[in-house]
C-alpha cells in the first residue's frame, strides 16, 4: 500500500533564528522543523566521524567498548516494538563491521540497532555535544540529574530502573536499521541530530493519529510499509504524511504526539533527547490520564477481590508509561515552586516596580510556567486526583540541596536563553516568612493551584496595572488586573 505524502518538514538555519521565533512557532505551534548549523563545534563531528564522513565506528571500542547497551533487532517483532538485546559497545561494533563485509541476505545475520544509551550519564566528562539552546528549556532531564522520577523505588532497582537515568541518548545504526511507528515517550518533544549518516522520517500528525488504531482503538500499525490489513486498520489509507530527509549535521524537532517512523538511509549515528517543559506540559498529563484509564479497564474485574485497586492502577501506570499520578505531581510541585523561587530573587533584584520587572522576557517565561503548572493542576482537580498523593513541604525543600541545585539550574538555562548578563544564581531564602506564614504543605492539586495563586499575589502586591504575572498567568488584560485579587 502506497502512502499518501502531503508535504515535507521546514528547513531552517538555526543560526538565524531566535529563541522567541522558534518557541512560538514550534514549541507553542507544536509544528516539526528541521535546523542547519547548530553542530559545528561538536566533539563528536570530529571523533565519530572519518574524514569520508563514515561513523569512526573503531573509536567507540577504543574509548567506551565495555559499555552495555541495548540494542534492537531491526528484523525480529516483539510485542508492540523490535526485540532488545544486551551486548558491549565492543560485541555491536564487531557484529556491525562483520555485517558491512557480508551480505545480511546470505549469511541470515539480523540488522542491529543501538538504542537509548545513557551516553551522558555514563561518560558525564566526555563532552560530545553542547545542547543547542532552542532545546536548553528542559525539565525532564534537569529533574533527574537531581531526582529519581520514582521516589518509591527499592534501592537495588534504582541502578538499573529506566527512570532513574535521563532521556539523553546515543543511537547507532547500520544503513537498512530503522525504528518503527510510534509517539515519543511521555508524548515528549524530541530532538535528534545527525552526527553521520542520512535518515528518512515520515511524520503524521496529531490531528490524524486516530487513523493509525485498529477498529478496537487499541493497537497502532507497525510498520507502515507492510500491506496494512484494511479490515483491521480502517483508517490507515486516508493517513496524509509528511516526509523528511535529515542530512549529516541536520537537527530535527520532533513535537508532541506526532507519530512518526524513521530509517537509516546510510550508516548512522544520531544524538537525540526526548524533554518536556511548560509548552507541552498537557500532553504529558493527558498521556497518564489515559494510560491510567486504560491500565484501570484492564484490571477491572478484579476489583471487587483487591485491598488497594488504585494502587495496583499507579503501580501498573507507572510501569508502563515511566511515571503515575503521583510522580506527576510531586515533579510539577517542585517546578512550580522552583519558578516561585527564581521570581522572588528577581523580583529582589530588579525591584518590581521598575520597568525592567514588567518587559522583561525572562519573568514572562517564569509565568507561562506557572500558568502551565496550574492549568495542568486544575486539568488533575477536574478529573478527582486527591488522595494517595505525596506531602511536599515547602519549607523543607527550600532548605534541600536538591531542590536547590534544580532552581540553580533552572535560572542559570534561562538566563541564556534571554541573555540576561546580569544573573546571579545565588539562591534567596527570604521568602520562607511568607510560605511559613501560608503553611508550607501542598499535598493535592487543589492545594498546589493555591500556592501558586498566592505565590502570585505576593510577588504582585506592589505592581501597577502593568503586571506581566497576572497577564500571563490569568490571561487577564492591564485595566482588568485590579479586579482580580
Amino acid at each position: 500500500m502506497s502512502l499518501k505524502i502531503g508535504g515535507t518538514i521546514e528547513k531552517v538555519n538555526g543560526k538565524e533564528l531566535f529563541y522567541s521565533e522558534f518557541a512560538e512557532k514550534y514549541l507553542a505551534g507544536n509544528q516539526p522543523v528541521l535546523l542547519t548549523g547548530l553542530m559545528d563545534d561538536w566533539t563528536a563531528s570530529k571523533h565519530w566521524v572519518s574524514s569520508n564522513g563514515q561513523p569512526n565506528l573503531l573509536f567507540f571500542p577504543t574509548h567506551f567498548g565495555k559499555s552495555k547497551v541495548q540494542v534492537a533487532d531491526c528484523d525480529t517483532r516483539e510485542f508492540t516494538d523490535q526485540k532488545r538485546i544486551e551486548m558491549s559497545v565492543s560485541e555491536f561494533v564487531n557484529h556491525w563491521l562483520q555485517g558491512s563485509k557480508e551480505n545480511h541476505d546470505v549469511n541470515g545475520k539480523s540488522v542491529l540497532y543501538l538504542k537509548d544509551w545513557h551516553f551522558v550519564k555514563e561518560y558525564p566528562e566526555y563532552q560530545a555535544y553542547i545542547t543547542p539552546l532552542f532545546f536548553t528549556d528542559d525539565w525532564l532531564n534537569l529533574y533527574l540529574d537531581n531526582y529519581h522520577m520514582r521516589d518509591d523505588l527499592d534501592a537495588d532497582r534504582v541502578s538499573n530502573d529506566i527512570s532513574c537515568s535521563d532521556y539523553r541518548f546515543v543511537y547507532m545504526g547500520a544503513k537498512g536499521s530503522w525504528t518503527p511507528l510510534h509517539a515519543d515517550v511521555f508524548r515528549s518533544y524530541s530532538w535528534s541530530a545527525n552526527v553521520c549518516g542520512k535518515k528518512k522520517w515520515l511524520f503524521l500528525p496529531p490531528q490524524q493519529f486516530n487513523l493509525l488504531f485498529d477498529r478496537n482503538m487499541k493497537n497502532t500499525v507497525y510498520n507502515i510499509f507492510d500491506d496494512i490489513s484494511e479490515t483491521e486498520f480502517p483508517g490507515f489509507k486516508k493517513a496524509i504524511w509528511l516526509e523528511c530527509i535529515q542530512e549529516p549535521n541536520e537537527i530535527i524537532f520532533v513535537p508532541s504526539g506526532w507519530y512518526h517512523q524513521v530509517h537509516n538511509l546510510e550508516d548512522t549515528i544520531s544524538i537525540n533527547h526526548n524533554w518536556f517543559n511548560g509548552y507541552n506540559l498537557s500532553w504529558v498529563w493527558d498521556l497518564l490520564l489515559r494510560d491510567y484509564k486504560e491500565a484501570k479497564e484492564y484490571i477491572e474485574d478484579i476489583k471487587d477481590i483487591c485491598d488497594d485497586f488504585e494502587g495496583l492502577c499507579q503501580r501498573n501506570l507507572a510501569a508502563n508509561t515511566g511515571m503515575n499520578f503521583n510522580d506527576f505531581f510531586i515533579f510539577i510541585s517542585r517546578f512550580s515552586l522552583a519558578n516561585v523561587v527564581e521570581l522572588y530573587y528577581l523580583r529582589g533584584e530588579l525591584n518590581s516596580e521598575s520597568s525592567i520587572w514588567h518587559c522583561s522576557a525572562i519573568i514572562k517565561h517564569f509565568a507561562l510556567n506557572l500558568s502551565s503548572i496550574r492549568k495542568t493542576a486544575l486539568k488533575m482537580k477536574s478529573e478527582g486526583v486527591e488522595g494517595n498523593l505525596s506531602i511536599i513541604n515547602l519549607l523543607e525543600a527550600l532548605s534541600d540541596p536538591k531542590f536547590l541545585k534544580l532552581c540553580t539550574g533552572l535560572g542559570r538555562i534561562y538566563s541564556v536563553i534571554h541573555e540576561e548578563e546580569n544573573w546571579s544564581c545565588t539562591m534567596k531564602k527570604a521568602l520562607m516568612a511568607d510560605f511559613a506564614m501560608y503553611g508550607s504543605q501542598v499535598c493535592s492539586p487543589e492545594d498546589l493551584i493555591t500556592f501558586i495563586d498566592y505565590a502570585v499575589s505576593k510577588l504582585s502586591s506592589n505592581c501597577d496595572e502593568q503586571n506581566p504575572l497576572l497577564s500571563v498567568l490569568y490571561e487577564i488584560q492591564p485595566h482588568e488586573q485590579n479586579q482580580h485579587f
